[in-house]
């Protein structure tokens, strides 16, 4: 979990570990987006044509569907990592989550950078602790080492 905050431009200053990542991708384009309107997602570019083709794909429940595109159409937009490593969030996905003016929180989660508000990263910060112990078991169980 890295601590981080958009510039007055609306970029994000990815830290080396990420920087280095995105710079070994043999395309440096990225996709920003939202797709629950509450967190943002940077994709790698391949990451996200892979998403593309399991939307088209999908059956199983098309309001869902319909729900996680829409929204990430709505507030999404490629973007490149500058040559200082950041990366520009759109001005309609800053205001939708709030982005601005506070400590956000970055991690990497199945294959993209997850960025959260302060509200967000502590609301799921408490809702880890209090399953933290039962969902080591299950995973135990299941062969985590």
């Amino acid at each position: 979990m890295y601590p981080c905050r958009l510039d007055d431009k609306g970029r994000l200053k990815l830290p080396a570990p990420f920087q280095q990542y995105f710079g070994s991708l043999p395309e440096k384009k990225l996709f920003v987006t939202s797709l629950d309107r509450r967190t943002a997602q940077i994709y790698p570019i391949a990451v996200w044509r892979e998403n593309e083709k399991f939307f088209e794909a999908f059956r199983d429940n098309p309001q869902a569907l319909g729900t996680v595109t829409f929204n990430a159409a709505d507030l999404g937009a490629d973007a490149e990592p500058d040559a200082q490593g950041r990366v520009l969030f759109n001005p309609e996905l800053r205001r939708e989550l709030d982005l601005e003016s506070q400590e956000l929180h970055m991690y990497t989660h199945r294959g993209r950078v997850q960025i959260l508000t302060e509200a967000m990263y502590q609301e799921r910060r408490q809702s880890a602790s209090k399953a933290a112990t039962e969902s080591v078991d299950v995973l135990e169980r299941a062969g985590l080492k």
